[in-house]
C-alpha cells in the first residue's frame, strides 16, 4: 500500500490498546473533549485510511488540529510512537503519493496561507524583510485592533495571530563570528545552531548562549552556511522538504568537526535528534542515512548540554533576586524528554527562587506554526498557559524554545493584570555570569 509501503505505520497502529491514558494529556482533547481530537482517535482515524478508507475533509481537520505537542508519548504505557503516525498522516495531504486516491482537498486560502508561511519563516532573509512591516503595523496599533474587530478575526484570524505574536524590537546585536573562543582551560569545541525563528526575532539568545558556552569552556563554532534545520516543515508534514533542509544542515556541521552540536530552540533541536529517522530508507542514495544517524547523536539541547559537561559547569554565577516560572517546551519535555536539566541550572543561580507552573505539560499552544494555522485553539491554550503563569507570581517566565516565548509573551500581554517578563535561560544564565540585572522582555497589555 503506498501510503505505508514498508509496513511501519501499521506496526505503530498495532501497539495502541485504546487504553486511554492519552486522553488527559492531550490539549485538544482538553479544550473540546472530543474523541477524535484525541491521540486515540486520530490514531483510528489514521488507521482507518491505512486500511483503504479515503480520507475526509472531517478527518484531515482532526488531523490538523493536533498540535504536535507529543504530551501523549510519556503517558502511553504501550511506548505508541503517535510522533511518527501523526507526521505521515499530515505528509498524505502535503506530499500525498502519486498513486493515492483523490481525497479532499485543502481550500484555496489554506493552501496560500501554508505556501506563505513556509515560502517565509524557514528563510532567515525573507522572514526579517517581514520585520518592519509587522512592527510598522504595530506602531499604528493595528494589531490592538485586529484583536479586538470580530470582522477582523471572522475574516483574516491568521493575520490578526501574525500581528499580535511579532515581538517588539529588541536592542541592536552584534554579529556572530564563525567562532568564540573558549574561556580559560579548553573543554570542548561545539558547534551552534542559530535558527530561523530564533536569529530574525531572538538574535540576543543566540549571542547569549554562545558566551555562556565560552565561559564554560568551549570553543564554539557558528557555521555561515547551515540554513534551517527543517524542524518546521518535518512536523508540518512537508518530509521532502524538511528532508533537503537536513541534508544541507549537515553537511555544515560535518564541515565544522565539531565534539557536539549545541541547540536553543527544542523543535530544532527534536528534529535534528530525528534525522536518522527522516534519512533512512533506500530513497536516499549517497550514504545520507549514516551521516543524517551521526550527526544525530551530536545534537544536545543547550540545557542538557551545560548539565552534562563533566564535572558540571564551573563558571561562577552572580547573584540573581528573582521569582522565575519555568515553562516547559513540549519538544524539550516531551519528545526530549529534558526536564530536570534546566531546572537545575535556574536553580544554582545564587537568588533565584525556581517556582512551577501548574499544568506545566499542556502545551501553551505555539507549536511550531500552529498559532498562525489554528489560532482560535491556540489563542485559548494560551489564555490558560498566561493564567497558570501568574498564578505563581514569578517576575519571570524562562524556556528553552522561541516559539514558546513569542506566544507566551503575547498572551500575557494580552491578559492584564501582572505580566512577568520573558527570557530564554540562555539570557538567564549569560546574566548571572556577567553579573548584569534580570533579563528578559518586559510585556505589557495593549
Amino acid at each position: 500500500m503506498s501510503l505505508d509501503p514498508t509496513g511501519e505505520l501499521a506496526a505503530v497502529v498495532s501497539d495502541c490498546v485504546h487504553c486511554g491514558f492519552c486522553l488527559p494529556s492531550c490539549p485538544t482533547y482538553q479544550l473540546w473533549g472530543e474523541e477524535m481530537d484525541s491521540p486515540r482517535g486520530r490514531i483510528h482515524l489514521i488507521s482507518q485510511a491505512l486500511h483503504g478508507s479515503q480520507l475526509t475533509d472531517a478527518a484531515v481537520s482532526h488531523l490538523d488540529r493536533c498540535l504536535g505537542c507529543m504530551a501523549c508519548l510519556p503517558a502511553c504505557p504501550s511506548g505508541v510512537r503517535y510522533d511518527r503516525l501523526i507526521e505521515a498522516a499530515r505528509s498524505w495531504t502535503e506530499e500525498p503519493p502519486l498513486d493515492l486516491a483523490p481525497g479532499p482537498a485543502r481550500s484555496r486560502r489554506d493552501r496560500a496561507l501554508r505556501a506563505a508561511i513556509f515560502a517565509t519563516f524557514p528563510y532567515p532573509r525573507r522572514l526579517r524583510a517581514l520585520v518592519a512591516p509587522l512592527r510598522g503595523a504595530q506602531r499604528a496599533r493595528l494589531d490592538q485592533l485586529a484583536g479586538r474587530s470580530r470582522a477582523s478575526q471572522r475574516l483574516a484570524p491568521e493575520l490578526a495571530s501574525a500581528l499580535r505574536l511579532a515581538p517588539a524590537p529588541s536592542a541592536r546585536q552584534p554579529a556572530l563570528p564563525s567562532r568564540v573562543p573558549a574561556r580559560g582551560d579548553r573543554r570542548a569545541v561545539v558547534g551552534m545552531l542559530t535558527g530561523c525563528v530564533q536569529q530574525v526575532f531572538f538574535p540576543q539568545v543566540n549571542v547569549a548562549t554562545a558566551r555562556v558556552l565560552a565561559a564554560e569552556g568551549c570553543d564554539v563554532i557558528i557555521p555561515g552556511d547551515q540554513g534551517c534545520c527543517g524542524a518546521l516543515s518535518l512536523h508540518s508534514g512537508r518530509a521532502s522538504e524538511a528532508a533537503r533542509f537536513a541534508r544541507r544542515t549537515i553537511a555544515a556541521f560535518e564541515r565544522a568537526g565539531v565534539d557536539a552540536i549545541v541547540v536553543n530552540s527544542a523543535g530544532c533541536g527534536s528534529a535534528m535528534k530525528d534525522y536518522g529517522a527522516l534519512l533512512a530508507g533506500p530513497a536516499e542514495p549517497g550514504g545520507w542515512a549514516e551521516r543524517a544517524a551521526a550527526l544525530s547523536s551530536k545534537v544536545r539541547d543547550f540545557s542538557e548540554f551545560l548539565a552534562g559537561l563533566p564535572g558540571g559547569p564551573r563558571a561562577a554565577r552572580h547573584e540573581l533576586p528573582v521569582t522565575v516560572a519555568y515553562h516547559d517546551a513540549c519538544h524539550l519535555a516531551h519528545a526530549q524528554r529534558i526536564r530536570q536539566q534546566p531546572r537545575d541550572l535556574l536553580a544554582a543561580i545564587p537568588g533565584v527562587r525556581l517556582v512551577e507552573v501548574g499544568d506545566s505539560g499542556t502545551c501553551c499552544g505555539s507549536a511550531g506554526v500552529y498559532n498562525l494555522l489554528q489560532p482560535e485553539a491556540a489563542r485559548e491554550l494560551g489564555e490558560r498557559k498566561a493564567a497558570a503563569i501568574q498564578a505563581t507570581g514569578a517576575d519571570l517566565v524562562v524556556s528553552g524554545n522561541p516559539g514558546c516565548s513569542l506566544q507566551i509573551a503575547a498572551t500575557l500581554a494580552s491578559a492584564g493584570g501582572a505580566t512577568p517578563a520573558v527570557a530564554h535561560i540562555a539570557e538567564v544564565l549569560d546574566a548571572s555570569i556577567r553579573g548584569l540585572p534580570v533579563p528578559g522582555r518586559t510585556v505589557t497589555a495593549g
